[in-house]
């Protein structure tokens, strides 16, 4: 069974999104660990990408920071395996495909398994070309997570079928970001593949407010945040942490009634 299961066990589950080393990897870690003290069931790492297409300008503005400060793959490598000393919840990497091909595809999936990251979500690659990654992320037993955007139509059951993790079901057309209100049709999106497998389905992009967190975690099987939190981070930088183990907390506690 995929350690990311593990996440969806106790009830709907709280993902958070974090860029590594926005502002550095120190508050990266800080801010890791106060959002799972505070309820995150599962944590997404993003590695900085200097053009990460998916992404509104906030997440860019956390990619720029971090590159701008330094960061690089190998060092977040040996910052998860830090991590992983303390942090039992499941943890996947969110990048690109280029940061994987230029690191070597073999060599970054096989230090996912050795560091202890049970996923990988690549948004720039499309199901058709997934067999790119696949069979190394089956071999080193790394979850190759796939995403269904509301374009996806007919293809939704393909790509459930041969889901693996949880499933990333993306609120909105367009890029990562707050959003005041989310219109998608995302009940249908969700039954459809639910018909088609039983993995967990995760919705995200969009997401900022307890009430929308709810209201999306009474859809699916649970949320996932990234700009609110990368907002905090450009808010109060060093010193963010503790405001978003305080966000963390609201939002957890509004999804954590739903059955």
């Amino acid at each position: 069974m995929s350690n990311i299961r593990k996440a969806f066990e106790n009830g709907k589950a709280f993902i958070a999104f974090i860029t590594c080393g926005d502002p550095d990897l120190e508050t990266t870690g800080a801010a890791v660990r106060a959002a799972v003290e505070n309820g995150a069931d599962l944590i997404e790492l993003g590695i900085p990408f200097s053009d990460p297409t998916a992404e509104g300008p906030v997440i860019q503005g956390a990619n720029l920071r971090a590159l701008q400060g330094g960061v690089t793959t190998d060092q977040i490598f040996a910052f998860v395996k830090e991590l992983r000393r303390d942090v039992k919840v499941p943890m996947v990497f969110m990048t690109y495909g280029n940061v994987v091909f230029s690191y070597g595809a073999e060599k970054f999936i096989f230090a996912c398994r050795e560091i202890g990251i049970d996923g990988l979500i690549l948004p720039d690659l499309p199901y058709e070309e997934k067999e790119e990654f696949q069979p190394l992320c089956t071999q080193y037993g790394v979850d190759l997570i796939s995403l269904i955007a509301p374009t996806s139509a007919d293809r939704i059951a393909m790509i459930a079928k041969e889901a693996e993790g949880f499933l990333y079901i993306v609120s909105s057309l367009g890029v990562t970001g707050t959003r005041s209100e989310i219109k998608t049709d995302l009940t249908s999106i969700i039954d459809v593949a639910r018909q088609h497998t039983d993995i967990p389905c995760a919705v995200g992009f969009g997401i900022s407010t307890p009430g929308q967190a709810r209201k999306m975690a009474y859809l699916s099987d649970g949320v996932i945040v990234g700009s609110a939190i990368i907002k905090l981070l450009a808010q109060y930088g060093k010193d963010a942490p503790s405001h978003i183990g305080a966000y963390v907390k609201s939002m957890k506690n509004a999804i954590r009634s739903i059955e």
